[in-house]
């Protein structure tokens, strides 16, 4: 593996990795009244052109980090949109 591929695969795991601790504390607690919409949409967007991008090369490597931050991206966006403006889901 060479300096770059590990740079790169080290990026991977770190910016695949991120996504977990929010999207774990979003589903456990139903509570997105904390979190960006706007933030979220960009990020979501912006994971699905970087998917893109990952497709139109073949980069497996691309396409895989992508595909995993897409999806739990995809879980924090749907539970932000979903949620009812006013409703603390930790009250309940």
């Amino acid at each position: 593996m060479t300096t770059v591929s590990a740079i790169g695969a080290i990026a991977a795991l770190l910016t695949t990795v991120a996504y977990v601790p929010q999207a774990y504390k979003t589903i456990k607690t139903r509570s997105t009244a904390s979190l960006s919409l706007p933030t979220y949409i960009m990020l979501f967007l912006g994971t699905c052109l970087w998917e893109a991008y990952g497709l139109l090369l073949g980069d497996w490597s691309i396409i895989f980090t992508n595909l995993v931050c897409g999806l739990l991206g995809s879980v924090i966006l749907y539970l932000k949109l979903i949620e009812k403006p006013g409703i603390d889901a930790e009250a309940k």
